[in-house]
């Protein structure tokens, strides 16, 4: 391999690093914002939801905590928890199905199609994990 060409994917990989990272800020971002706003629904409505409702709720906001995490860790570390991508994969499906169930004649048309494609993709991910 020529010096000129270590130095072309040397290059892409650090693009591809770059890139990889920029995805991982934004859902970091994206992740954080649904637990504020989680947060904050649940110290304004804690009243009145029923303890099923609150214990989902806190599952859902461990979850979050957990891949929030691991996200900072990935972006400053370059360490990634493979251990439990399959576990957390599935609670992220299932938490989105009882959500879809329970809130999906409520949600903007976008949003409702942006969360059956995501999950779409968790379950084709969770095929390739068990394959």
């Amino acid at each position: 391999m020529k010096h000129d060409d270590r130095k072309i994917k040397s290059a892409d990989s650090i693009d591809e690093l770059k890139h990889a990272n920029e995805r991982r800020i934004e859902e970091l971002l994206n992740i954080n914002n649904r637990y504020v706003r989680t947060q904050r629904h649940l110290e304004e409505n804690h009243d009145i939801a029923s303890l099923d409702q609150l214990k989902h709720s806190f599952e859902i906001q461990k979850d979050r905590e957990e891949r929030m995490e691991n996200l900072k860790n990935i972006i400053s570390y370059d360490k990634h928890d493979q251990t439990n991508d399959v576990e957390a994969l599935e609670k992220r499906i299932e938490y989105t199905d009882h959500y879809l169930q329970h809130n999906s004649a409520n949600m903007e048309a976008g949003t409702l199609q942006n969360t059956n494609e995501k999950q779409e993709h968790r379950r084709e991910q969770l095929k390739i994990f068990n394959e």
